[in-house]
This record gives C-alpha cells, sequence and structure tokens, in this order.
C-alpha cells in the first residue's frame, strides 16, 4: 500500500529527527529555522509544483473541491465548539482543544503524503483547501485561544502560503487557456525546493518529540480518546458526507488526508504566542502526529481508497 509505505518513510525520517534532537544536533534553535525554511520556501514551491505538471484537471472539479473545503471547515468550526465539551472544562484547554478539532498538519505532512500517493497535480487540490485554513487561523484560531481578536491580524492572512496558491491556481488557469510553459529553470528550481519539505518536516516533528516523555504522552487518557475520535471517527463521518457529492476518487483520498492528518504544528505556535495552554497543545500535537502514523493508512483501509 502507497500510503503505507509512506507513512514508514515518514517516520523514519521523523526518529532521525527525533535522535538528532537527543544528541544535541536538532536543537530548539535549529529546529526553528528549518521550521522557517520549511514554511516559507519548501511547502511553498511544493504548492506551486502542483500547477507545473502535465495532467490537467477540469474547472468544474476545482471549483467541487472548494464547495467541500469551506463545507467541511464550516462544519469543523461548528464541531470545535461541541468536541471538547466532555473532555474538559477549563476555558484555556478547552479553547486548545476546540483548534486541535478545526486544524489539521496539512502543511507539514499532508502535501508531502499528497505528492507521494497522487502526484503533484492533486497539490492543486490540497491548494484549495489551504487558503480558507489560512483564513481561519488567524481569525477564529487566535480568537479562540486569545479569547478575543483583532483585526489587525488578518494582515497575516496573505502570507506565503496563501500567495504560493494564488499563484498556482494562477499558473494552471494560464496553462489551461494559453498553454503557457513555464521555463525548464524555473520548473527545476521548484521542484528542487519542493523536495526539501517532506525530509526537512518530519526532522522537525521528531525533534518536537524528543522532549517529551512517554508518560507525558500516554498519561492523559482524555487527550487519547480525544486524539482517536478526531483522527479516526471524524474523518469517516465527513467522509460519509462527501461521498454524497464527489466520485473521483483522488479528490476523497484529498479529503481524506485533509482531515486526518494530526493536529496543526500552528496550534502549538498560537498558544505561545496569544497565552494559551501551550502544554496540552504540543501534547495534542505530538501525541496525534504519532497516533496518525497508524490511524492514517486505517482510514484508507476502511474507506477502500
Amino acid at each position: 500500500m502507497i500510503l503505507f509505505q509512506q507513512m514508514t518513510v515518514l517516520s523514519l525520517i521523523m526518529l532521525i529527527g527525533f535522535y538528532l534532537a537527543k544528541i544535541g544536533v536538532l536543537d530548539e534553535a535549529a529546529s526553528k529555522k528549518i521550521s522557517w525554511i520549511v514554511v516559507n520556501v519548501g511547502n511553498p514551491a511544493l504548492v506551486v509544483s502542483g500547477s507545473l505538471g502535465e495532467g490537467k484537471i477540469p474547472a468544474e472539479k476545482l471549483l467541487l473541491t472548494v464547495v467541500a473545503a469551506l463545507l467541511m471547515y464550516a462544519a469543523l468550526v461548528a464541531l470545535g465548539q461541541l468536541m471538547p465539551l466532555p473532555f474538559t472544562k477549563k476555558g484555556p484547554q478547552r479553547a486548545v482543544y476546540g483548534v486541535m478539532t478545526v486544524f489539521t498538519n496539512i502543511g507539514f505532512m499532508g502535501f508531502p503524503i499528497l505528492s507521494a500517493m497522487y502526484g503533484n497535480s492533486a497539490l492543486l487540490y490540497g491548494a484549495m483547501f489551504l487558503i480558507p485554513y489560512n483564513f481561519l487561523i488567524y481569525t477564529y484560531g487566535i480568537g479562540r485561544i486569545s479569547g478575543s481578536f483583532s483585526f489587525r491580524k488578518l494582515r497575516n492572512v496573505l502570507n506565503i502560503g496563501v500567495l504560493a496558491c494564488v499563484a498556482t491556481v494562477l499558473i494552471y488557469s494560464l496553462k489551461m487557456t494559453i498553454d503557457l510553459s513555464m521555463p525548464d529553470v524555473f520548473v527545476q528550481t521548484v521542484t528542487l525546493l519542493s523536495n526539501l519539505t517532506a525530509p526537512l518536516s518530519m526532522m522537525v516533528i521528531g525533534a518536537s518529540l524528543a522532549g517529551m516523555t512517554a508518560k507525558e504522552l500516554l498519561g492523559d487518557k482524555k487527550l487519547i480518546l480525544f486524539s482517536l475520535l478526531r483522527l479516526i471517527v471524524v474523518p469517516l463521518v465527513f467522509f460519509a458526507g462527501f461521498r454524497l457529492f464527489l466520485t473521483d476518487e483522488v479528490m476523497l483520498g484529498v479529503c481524506l488526508v485533509m482531515l486526518g492528518t494530526p493536529a496543526g504544528s500552528m496550534t502549538v505556535m498560537l498558544s505561545q504566542q496569544y497565552g494559551g495552554d501551550a502544554r496540552t497543545a504540543s501534547k495534542g500535537v505530538a501525541l496525534t502526529t504519532v497516533l496518525s502514523v497508524v490511524t492514517l493508512p486505517l482510514l484508507f483501509v476502511i474507506t477502500g481508497l
């Protein structure tokens, strides 16, 4: 199974990052710098590479993907208000659970997995999810963690990730309408930079696990139950809904990856920056990352994709 092989490869790279952190090579300062490279160079290049292949995706399929993305995030925001209630009564902790319900790690894990499973053309579908994701993370995400929201934060929505998505759609549209051909130098540069994303991101994730003990990860039974519900039950319920209007297996697979990846690392960053429960956020991201190695392939086995 391609996904199982891919998750195995990513897990091995994650273990390398874990080991490098343990021996002091990949410390916190180095991890932050590598994360910056992934977020601002590697991942945008990976997204743009989705527009450079020879494959063509009909406009109606991209439009359906936009509809699926908007419906998914609208439902997840509603679910983010309800799902944390049985697990915690503490306000800051409940906020973190809510944000982890809505936002998965589609950048660090989702896009590399899509590229490996379906080829770079599938990243066009993924780009349709990243634009509302970024808008919500700087509105709902900040507001939920901090308890308030300033419209000044909206300027962060126009970040390199969103600009890469816009560039991807624009380049692809030009290729479809005027048969635009990109220079080989540009294609090779973007391709080489995009190849940085998967190994560097997984090393950083592995390094983040090095600071946690097994007791910390596995000692919170409520967090384990929440994680399993979020990684298995929620994607399967949403997948059943997507089946009602999506028939293309690649589109369904993209939706499943967007839903089934672990909690987004931005949850930790927002908690640290806006006075949230950073400890719970760190444990949640780490735990869902470890569990997703098993749960994500399981989702594809259950759904038959």
